[in-house]
């Protein structure tokens, strides 16, 4: 449920008009990742399989990037936000799995 409500959350904010989202902060490139690491860990404590949920991240991300550069929002599709968010899911697949499944092991001893 958690990672179904940050899945929304994450669309809203890519898809978000364009003079409504904000600028300066952190580089860009970080964001993307930093949101896909969140998502990512999120599938995992959620138990959807690795691979499926590794796809499916980088088919969102390619979604989104698309919907940015075809919708009339003031956005921009980038083939680099893509690689950054495949990057973080990729980061989080590696790092964050063993701790999702000591996690899941938690919960289930219960």
């Amino acid at each position: 449920m958690v990672f179904l409500l940050l899945v929304l959350v994450s669309l809203a904010m890519f898809l978000t008009p364009g003079p409504d989202v904000p600028q300066g902060g952190p580089n860009d490139k970080v964001v993307h990742a930093g949101i896909f690491v969140v998502l990512t860990l999120a599938g995992l404590l959620a138990a959807v399989p690795r691979v499926r949920l590794g796809v499916g991240l980088a088919a969102y991300a390619a979604v989104t990037e698309v919907l940015q550069a075809t919708l009339p929002i003031q956005r921009d599709g980038d083939w680099r936000d893509w690689l950054a968010d495949v990057t973080g899911v990729l980061l989080a697949l590696l790092l964050g799995w063993p701790m999702a499944r000591a996690a899941q092991r938690r919960a289930r001893d219960r």
